[in-house]
This record gives C-alpha cells, structure tokens and sequence, in this order.
C-alpha cells in the first residue's frame, strides 16, 4: 500500500469517525454511569468536536513534537480540568471559554506562520481545563472512573482525526487546505460566541 492510499485510508476513518458522531447544539444532560456517556460527550456539541479537533490540525501545522505534546498536553489539562469540577471548584464562564477556543484554536490553525510550541501548548492547556469541567459537570452519579476514560478515548480519536486530516492536506500539498480549515472553525467560534449556535 503506497503513501498516498495511507493517507487516503486515514483522512476516510476520520471522516468517518465525524460524521458517525451525533450532532447536537446543546449540552444534554449525561446519565454518567457508563463508560459510554464519556464516549458520548465530546461528540455531543460542536463546540467540543471542533476545538478537539482543531488541537490535531495545528499540531500537524506546528509539525515535529507537537504532533505528540498538543493533544497530551489537552488531554491531560483536560482531567485536570474535570477533577476541579468533581471537587467543586467552580470555573467561572465556562461555556464563553470554550467557544473562545474555538475561535482561537481556528484562528492559530489559519495563521500564516507557525505558532510557537510553548505558547500553543499554553493555550491548549488553558482551554482544556474548561473543556474537562464542563465534561465533568455533565457528568450525574458517581461513575467518575468510567465516565472520564470514555472522555479521554473520544477525545484521542477526535485528536487522531484531525492529525489524520492534516497530515493528507500536508502530504498531497494543499497547505491552503488547513488555512481554510482554520478559517471555518474560527467562524463558527464567532458563531458560538455571538450565541447565534450553541455548543
């Protein structure tokens, strides 16, 4: 199998993967007491789908070891971030950071140049925080264990789709391809944020 059907394979597993997920605009409440309902979560609203993957498109722009650190650095703020709401940490205008982050994450994947490593993955971090707060808030029960492994395991495929995707347009050289990727997430952040959807 050449190069070029590899990638081919990959970009259709993760589109696959994107339109086998349930679309909704809202956040609906989860049962928690399944591994499924993390699984579910990250798909559930499209703001949590685009930011996710959008992490895995500018790791593939940022290139070399950003491909492994931005979607590790995410998941694991992310856990951070829903141990502070098991705790009862409140994080305040949750859901105005994550539509931020689709936003920015849009707009650093639409950039012209390269987005330092150490300031990419700082603000991955930052917003992954709120992302994991709002998985855990969502979360009714008690099966915090279960619940968070589907979470993480949702958000490593949407993390792979979007390296997958950016990896094809880098491959058959369509760097154009990414910038207009980033531009339609950053406008549906715009979207999110003036309230016109809802994650």
């Amino acid at each position: 199998m050449t190069t070029r059907h590899k990638t081919l394979l990959a970009s259709s597993a993760a589109i696959f993967t994107l339109m086998a997920a349930t679309p909704a605009f809202a956040h609906p409440g989860h049962g928690g007491h399944e591994l499924v309902d993390g699984w579910e979560h990250p798909f559930s609203g499209i703001d949590h789908l685009l930011a996710m993957v959008a992490v895995g498109l500018l790791a593939v722009r940022m290139g070399g070891k950003a491909i492994w650190i931005m979607p590790c650095t995410f998941m694991l703020s992310m856990l951070a971030g829903g141990m502070l709401a098991e705790l009862g940490v409140p994080m305040p205008g949750v859901e105005w950071w994550i539509a931020a982050s689709v936003l920015v994450l849009g707009l650093m994947v639409a950039a012209t140049g390269v987005v330092p490593l150490k300031y990419g993955a700082g603000l991955v971090a930052l917003f992954a925080l709120f992302h994991g707060h709002a998985h855990a808030t969502e979360m009714k029960g008690t099966s915090i264990a279960a619940y968070a492994v589907g979470f993480i395991l949702a958000t490593a495929v949407l993390h792979a789709s979007g390296i997958a995707v950016g990896l094809a347009m880098k491959r058959w050289g369509r760097p154009m391809a990414m910038q207009v990727a980033g531009g339609a997430i950053t406008a549906v952040g715009v979207l999110l944020l003036c309230g016109i959807i809802h994650g």
